[in-house]
């Protein structure tokens, strides 16, 4: 596989500034060659306030929690549910996925990334579609661009799935491609093994059955994403990612030593400091939904750099399609988890997603939007 510049040269001439459909063609190293920014990726100031201060996420040791040790597992427990029921931010660390695993998918993603625009785009995401390869979401949305590339494949534990990221590289992009797809899908791998421990630890700290969540989640449907954020001629005119929470479960994110995460909380944008071999943990709106709101989905976005590339691995844990999304009761109650009268409607994870990549941009209210676009969609279904 030939990563070298000078492969660059066996790409036909591309025109930078639109797609075939008309959107932005996010080609970074065209783009810096100007001494400003496209309108298209300039975000409003009220976007865009600094952030100064340092997010109190916690940094759990989960290395108790896998050798059973109970008062360590309750320690760690509290801490998951304090962060959680403030922002939904916290980091892991002894969480059992080999360094050596992270770094090499970080690497991969390097590659693929320097690979020539006509190369990635080989793998171009399909309109209404999660899979493939996008630059600046441009195939999306025609203003407010995120300063960032993006790879996004899908994993499922289930039978036959043990080559299901391998063959999606190779079918895409190639036969020379399978060493990338084989690393992904190991750490894919490592991840749901992870994603199920963190469940359970959840469980726990809201006071359900331990393995409520991780049962639920046990044949999960996991959306993977590499980011790359290129430096950037005027970092403080746009955003990397645009602020929104997640719309899936959870999400366990890699960031490289850079760091660039940052976190709206106490009224502030406050930012996510990078610790060696964390992984940072968030909640996402559908987690939420089965704390029925006790949980917190936070807005947070990435900032990127004048000088520095940033990268990162995201790992969003979703349901299975069809799966019920409510919260269950407590071991020793008739009352749901999250106390109180419901906040969210009964829905299936096929039903927010397809409201969030056809209906809806994500940002901090794409639930309460969503409750109320699934009322009256059945209301309408009603009469």
């Amino acid at each position: 596989m030939d990563l070298s510049p000078t492969s660059v040269l066996l790409c036909p001439p591309l025109d930078i500034s639109h797609s075939s459909a008309g959107g932005v063609i996010f080609d970074s190293s065209s783009l810096r060659q100007q001494t400003t920014i496209p309108k298209a990726f300039i975000w409003p100031s009220s976007d865009r306030p600094a952030a100064t201060e340092e997010l109190d996420a916690p940094v759990v040791d989960l290395g108790g929690f896998f050798h059973g040790d109970e008062e360590s597992t309750m320690r760690a427990a509290k801490l998951v549910a304090n962060a959680c029921e403030r922002h939904g931010f916290f980091q892991v660390v002894n969480h059992g996925v080999s360094e050596l695993l992270a770094r090499d998918a970080l690497d991969f993603t390097d590659e693929f990334f320097r690979l020539p625009l006509c190369d990635k785009l080989r793998a171009r995401r399909k309109p209404g579609g999660v899979w493939g390869y996008s630059g600046a979401h441009a195939d999306r949305f025609s203003s407010k661009l995120p300063w960032k590339e993006t790879l996004s494949f899908g994993y499922r534990e289930a039978a036959g799935s043990e080559r299901v990221v391998i063959d999606y590289f190779v079918s895409v992009l190639g036969e020379e491609f399978e060493r990338m797809g084989l690393a992904y899908q190991m750490y894919c791998e490592a991840m749901t093994g992870l994603s199920l421990a963190i469940m359970e630890l959840l469980a726990i700290s809201l006071g359900a059955d331990r393995m409520t969540y991780r049962e639920f989640f046990d044949d999960s449907r996991s959306i993977m994403r590499c980011n790359y954020y290129p430096p950037c001629q005027e970092p403080e005119m746009t955003l990397g990612t645009g602020p929104h929470c997640d719309p899936t479960a959870l999400t366990i994110l890699q960031q490289d030593h850079v760091g660039g995460l940052e976190v709206f909380s106490g009224r502030a944008w406050r930012y996510v400091r990078p610790v060696h071999n964390a992984l940072v943990v968030n909640i996402g709106d559908t987690f939420m939904a089965l704390s029925n709101g006790r949980y917190k989905s936070c807005l947070h976005r990435a900032v990127v750099n004048r000088h520095r590339e940033r990268r990162s691995l995201a790992f969003f844990v979703c349901p299975r399609e069809d799966k019920v999304i409510r919260p269950p009761p407590p071991p020793s109650s008739s009352e749901d988890v999250g106390g109180g009268p419901r906040l969210y409607p009964d829905f299936t994870w096929a039903q927010f997603m397809d409201f969030t990549q056809r209906h809806y941009r994500a940002d901090m209210r794409t639930l309460r939007s969503f409750a109320k676009w699934l009322e009256s969609s059945s209301s309408a279904t009603a009469t």
